[in-house]
This record gives structure tokens, sequence and C-alpha cells, in this order.
């Protein structure tokens, strides 16, 4: 019996300092950042997050489609996505709201993400390539290049060349609304914080009919957002090769309290490592406007 307690011991430490240093902040490690000549700390180079958060954002099991419907025993893939099989389905994540749980949605925003998740293939700005927005660009599942120098910083995605300038002066309120949004950068310590406002989010039920993608998606799985949305990003080198990236969203219309999501950003290590061209603008023309052919190609029949 004492053995068996001393190995249930021993377990329990070795398993309580795996959790230990898998949730030990990543910005709090020592670590000395190679730096510009005005001592900012070098933020260049090609990064990419590696988790599911482009899939949900919260702690979620694998689900058998992006888009479901009621099934005789339990939810099954919609028809709009049924030929999709496993590629279309949903890998589990573990999520990355700061300190876990759900997104603090009003009610009337709880029901819009489940009506969004219901509709996702009609939805999703991403199925008809509009740019990503904010915070969302970040954890796409494709890389993205920081420019930083003394004077400036720009952010590149390759995800529909989707680009960004960090204006280190406040640029005041933007006149108009768009999907990246007006990005304001300073600087907290060695940390680069960045205001985010102006953000796009025309509203579902009030869309023009060539407007499918409408809205403000965080993921694909409907999580959303209104024109009211003020996003807090925060980027902190946490060792040569990662960045600790946080992201503070705040809007009264869509949430009951400000939330944070973090993660780390990884940086591209191949030698050969660039952003290459995703015009996906063009991959969507046939969904979009393929039915306005003079000759129509065939459509495949969905059935309920």
């Amino acid at each position: 019996m004492k053995l068996g307690t001393s190995v249930s011991s021993r377990i329990a430490v070795v398993v309580a300092a795996a959790l230990a240093v898998a949730v030990a902040p990543l910005a709090a490690q020592d670590f000395e950042p190679n730096r510009l000549s005005d001592g900012k700390p070098d933020l260049n180079g090609i990064w990419q997050a590696l988790n599911e958060a482009n899939y949900d954002l919260e702690l979620h099991m694998a689900r058998a489609s992006m888009q479901l419907r009621e099934g005789p025993h339990g939810p099954l893939p919609a028809a709009e996505v049924l030929n999709f099989g496993a590629v279309g389905s949903v890998p589990p994540g573990m999520g990355v709201i700061k300190g876990g749980g759900n997104i603090p949605y009003t009610d009337a925003a709880a029901a819009k993400r489940n009506e969004n998740m219901a509709n996702w293939s009609t939805r999703d700005q991403e199925v008809f390539c509009y740019l990503p927005g904010v915070p969302r660009a970040t954890y796409m599942p494709q890389p993205f290049q920081i420019f930083h120098s003394e004077n400036a910083v720009f952010i590149a995605y390759q995800y529909a060349g989707a680009v960004r300038d960090i204006y280190m002066e406040d640029p005041k309120p933007s006149q108009v609304d768009s999907w990246m949004g007006t990005s304001y950068g300073r600087w907290d310590g060695d940390t680069l914080v960045v205001d985010v406002s102006g953000l796009l989010a025309k509203d579902c039920a009030e869309r023009a009919e060539d407007m499918p993608g409408c809205g403000g998606w965080l993921d694909r799985s409907g999580n959303h957002y209104s024109n009211q949305l003020q996003v807090e990003e925060r980027y902190t080198l946490a060792g040569p090769n990662h960045i600790h990236y946080e992201a503070t969203l705040t809007d009264p219309m869509t949430y009951t309290e400000p939330w944070t999501i973090e993660m780390p950003l990884y940086r591209r290590m191949e030698p050969n490592a660039r952003l290459m061209d995703f015009r996906c603008v063009e991959f969507v023309e046939e969904l979009m406007y393929g039915e306005y052919r003079r000759n129509p190609l065939p459509r495949m029949k969905l059935v309920d």
C-alpha cells in the first residue's frame, strides 16, 4: 500500500510540474531579444500560429462538420457540406481564451453565434475570401510577415494579400470602417501594443444579396463581433523564434465584458521561408457569380 501511495505521489508531482511549465506565461521567461538601433525588440520575420483557433476560439471537442444539422441519433453534416467528408470536420482544440472559459456573449449575441454556426457555408467571410479582420488574421492557417524598422511597423499576410500599416502616431478615428480596421501602435516596455478600431461588421440580417459573406467573424464556428469592436493586441518576443501574442476584445454590443485570447506565434525557420500568393478572390468567382454566366456550369443539387 505504501509503495502504491509513493508511486501515486511521485506521479502527482510530475504531472503538477508539467502543468506548471505548460501554463507558465511565455512572456515571463527570461529572454533578451535582438534589438534595433532604437533599442526596441526586433520583430522582423515570418510568423505563424499553430493551433485550432481558426476553427473555434473556445475549448471544443472534434465534430463531424463546420456546419451541422440534426440527425436521427445526433448532429450530422449539413447537406451543403456533406461531400467534404473528413476534410470538412473540426479538429479538437484546447481553446485560446486567456484563463479558459467561454466568450462572454450577451444572450442575443450567443443566439446569433448559434445561428451563424448553422449557416457557416453562406456566412463565414473566409468562405468568400473577404479579409479576415483582427485578430483573426493572426491565427489564420497561413503565415504572415512583420516588417519592423525604427520608424515603421507593417504586417503582410499570405491570406488574400491582406496588409496592415501600424501607425506609430495616433491616426485619429477612421472615417470609413474596413475589414482590417485602423491600427495604432505604441510601445509598453518591450511589448508592441496595437489598438485596432474601425473594423467592418455588416449585419447578416440586413445584408444585400450580393454580400453573402457578411459579418465580422472570429473563427469557423460563428463567433463574431459588431462594428463597435475595439481590439488591443500585444506582441512580446518571448524567445528567439516565438512571440507571445495577446488580443483583448471589447464590444458592448456583443459581449458583457472585455475578454482576451493568447497564443504563441512561431517563426518560420525554412531557409527559403517567404510569403507566397494566395489570391483567393479569383477562387470564389464561380461560387459567387458563376450562376450569372451566359451558359452557367452545372451545380450540385443539394438534398435535405
